[in-house]
């Protein structure tokens, strides 16, 4: 019965997510994406506050976008008019923080880095809980294997009712609860993806310049126009998520999960790397302070493990 309600709610969750207020690519009569020519970043279509900047506002004109009923980027408002249950109470009020928080710190960019920690340390309980299941689920796999090739060729449902409750008591043992790691993710997960689609939907941030750095300007457009500098996000941002796989406990375990994480650790880097030329420096400093934070955890974690 439990197990149902889970998956429920895991259900709920991804339809809530797909299929209700992502964030929209503009895009012109033929179809392709409207990009910034001075920036190099597309235009997002649903954007949640009026642009400032005078060529953004050309192009969502020309292409007949109408922001002037829009509030101003300063002036948004948590409460409003219901638009969806993704975007009234994930999306719009993340904007709402990020906005308030980085007038009073001087900068949206400071502010989406304290409130990606923020978010990250609200989660760490959650976070702790599924590497724990990891950690457990390693100690188990010796006898989960055992009882597998117990029952090797076995097919008949007396033999697997019999596989199945002896399974079920290793899991007891060493207190592993299938199905709460997912749980635990999916809780997660809609949080910093909101996080994420709002800073996507607020124009103030894209029009902000941080350590020289402009926060809607791509690194690949950048170093096309001869600014290397935007090269060091690029580099932060592939040594990050390389670190970040690499000090995860699952990549020093040698069953199946171990080998996956070792397997994904350099392709998502090469992912991630050529990602990285592409994304607005906002999206990639957000990246940046949540995988710097996953370091951290695992370190944690890893240092709490050798205590015990």
């Amino acid at each position: 019965m439990k197990n149902k309600k889970i998956v429920k709610i895991l259900i709920i969750l991804v339809l809530m997510i797909t299929l209700t207020g992502c964030t929209h690519i503009l895009k012109d009569k033929d179809g392709k994406a409207v990009r910034n020519e001075q920036t190099g970043g597309a235009i997002t279509e649903n954007i949640i506050c009026k642009p400032t900047d005078k060529k953004s506002i050309k192009i969502y004109k020309d292409n007949k976008v109408d922001i002037e009923k829009l509030p101003d980027c300063n002036k948004i408002k948590i409460t409003g008019k219901y638009e969806n249950l993704w975007n009234t109470f994930f999306v719009r009020p993340l904007g709402y923080i990020i906005i308030k928080l980085g007038n009073l710190v001087t900068s949206t960019a400071i502010s989406i880095i304290i409130i990606t920690l923020i978010l990250r340390l609200a989660l760490y309980p959650n976070t702790k809980k599924t590497l724990m299941q990891s950690e457990n689920m390693k100690k188990a796999q010796p006898e989960i294997q055992r009882i597998e090739k117990k029952y090797e060729g076995k097919t008949d449902s007396e033999s697997m009712t019999k596989k199945g409750r002896e399974q079920m008591a290793v899991y007891k043992k060493y207190n592993i609860k299938p199905l709460s790691g997912c749980l635990f993710a999916f809780i997660q997960l809609p949080i910093l993806l909101a996080f994420y689609e709002a800073i996507n939907r607020v124009p103030a941030i894209f029009e902000e310049t941080f350590l020289g750095l402009n926060m809607g300007t791509t690194p690949g457009t950048a170093i096309a126009n001869g600014s290397w500098q935007y090269l060091i996000i690029c580099i932060i941002l592939i040594v990050i998520t390389y670190l970040s796989y690499k000090l995860n406990p699952s990549m020093t375990s040698n069953d199946a999960l171990g080998s996956q994480q070792k397997m994904m650790a350099p392709m998502m880097t090469v992912f991630i790397g050529f990602m990285s030329f592409t994304l607005p420096t906002a999206i990639g400093l957000y990246w940046i302070t949540s995988s710097a934070f996953t370091i951290f955890q695992n370190l944690t974690m890893k240092r709490g493990k050798k205590h015990e």
